[in-house]
């Protein structure tokens, strides 16, 4: 029985030309400079952003670390919203590493913040208070089911952020999936901030890494954060050589993913016992509830033992991923096997 493993985008494999390119890599010392595939796919990712400058990061988690240590200092203060990953999914790390202080406004069912939360958030000039320096936003919005800011949307609070004297860190791990779906250059959504990260490990293929792009006096003080985070990674050209590969030919393919979220979306609304957590779909994520006829442990030892991987978020609250190795016939099956499970326990 093939198992179908939707828990995360993050677990696609390597393409065998992704391999390829790997194998013929050519590199050099990175931490010197002077891998040239490494800095071919930086060059490629600032392109793709609209930003002077990118660095390779090992891992999305590392990039939105190493923004915040960049753009902030010990005892400031970003705010951020209260479902995002790097508030919830990232060990407190801008806390730990970066001794700023993380204070979160509420995010709607899109993953937007209500712009007179963010303004009303803004610490004003006190010395009993930390000094607010860096919004962040994320795009697409994991914890909102694949939500998407769009670019007027992102302009908006942008701006409000540059009037108060902030600075603006897109977590766009995601991005190219918001940028497929919209019909826009990535770039436009990454316009008025002023930093960005996006991950080539997830939708895109490649086996390790993500991208940090902002302005190049930015990226030169993000590499020696980069650094001091233990992220120098020498001949790092023989994973860059993936993601080259990835920017170039896995980006417009993220449409098949979407179609098949939104049939696998349809198709769980019609399970009983079963009912979505969004009101759209919109890119690769699809979150769903359980009712109380599905008791939780029950539910996942059943999709176990059918070979359905799907992610529990807490509660009855659970997360179906789709990418590059699910097919729609893969979606289709899922679903026939998640009914059987429904009806088992319903008996």
């Amino acid at each position: 029985m093939k198992i179908i493993d939707l828990r995360s985008d993050t677990v696609t494999h390597p393409t065998p030309e992704m391999r390829r390119a790997m194998f013929e890599a050519e590199v050099g010392d990175d931490v010197y400079g002077e891998d040239p595939t490494v800095n071919k796919l930086e060059a490629m990712a600032a392109e793709k952003t609209g930003k002077e400058a990118a660095l390779f990061i090992t891992s999305g988690t590392m990039g939105n670390l190493t923004a915040v240590l960049t753009h902030t200092h010990h005892g400031n203060e970003i705010i951020l919203g209260d479902g995002a990953h790097i508030f919830l999914n990232e060990v407190g790390g801008a806390a730990a590493l970066g001794g700023v202080v993380m204070r979160t406004v509420p995010n709607d069912s899109h993953g937007r913040l209500d712009p007179a939360d963010v303004e009303r958030a803004i610490r004003g000039k006190n010395i009993h208070y930390p000094e607010t320096t860096l919004l962040c936003l994320e795009n697409t919005h994991n914890r909102c089911g694949g939500a998407i800011l769009t670019p007027q949307y992102t302009r908006e609070i942008c701006g409000l952020a540059h009037r108060h004297g902030l600075k603006v860190h897109l977590d766009g791990a995601r991005i190219f999936n918001a940028a497929v779906a919209l019909g826009v250059p990535a770039s436009t959504l990454a316009a008025d901030a002023d930093s960005v990260s996006f991950c080539i490990s997830k939708g895109l293929s490649a086996p390790v890494g993500s991208l940090l792009c902002g302005t190049k006096e930015f990226i030169e003080r993000a590499r020696r954060v980069r650094k001091m985070l233990g992220g120098g990674m020498r001949q790092a050209g023989i994973i860059a050589a993936a993601g080259i590969v990835a920017l170039e030919t896995m980006i417009d393919r993220l449409a098949e993913d979407h179609a098949n979220a939104k049939r696998l979306a349809a198709g769980l609304g019609n399970i009983k016992g079963i009912s979505l957590a969004q009101e759209t779909v919109e890119t690769n994520i699809v979150m769903f509830d359980l009712s109380a006829e599905l008791p939780v442990s029950d539910f996942i030892a059943g999709l176990t033992a059918q070979g359905v991987k799907v992610g529990a978020r807490g509660g009855n609250l659970f997360r179906a991923v789709t990418h590059r190795m699910i097919s729609t016939s893969d979606i289709d099956e899922a679903l026939a096997r998640i009914e059987t499970v429904s009806k088992v326990i319903r008996k």
